[in-house]
């Protein structure tokens, strides 16, 4: 998936995964994931989506600061 954000153009077939985590199982209108990617300049994005119940009902590209990003991952661990 390619998105811009803020003038920066995220691609998800050029970044890597840092962390991906599912919430509820396959089907479940309110499951949903959670992927954190990491480009090679070292920005950072967290890719939401989910069924229609969840958080996240349609798909999403957030941009995070590094710091953000280490929270994320931390409270995700």
């Amino acid at each position: 998936m390619k998105k811009t954000l803020k003038g920066k153009v995220y691609d998800t077939e050029e970044m890597q995964v840092v962390k991906k985590v599912a919430h509820g199982a396959f089907g479940d209108p309110a499951g949903y994931e959670e992927t954190l990617y990491v480009a090679e300049n070292g920005s950072y994005f967290l890719y939401t989506f989910g069924g229609e119940q969840s958080p996240y009902p349609t798909e999403k590209l957030t941009s995070l600061s590094k710091v953000k990003a280490a929270a994320w991952e931390k409270e995700n661990a």
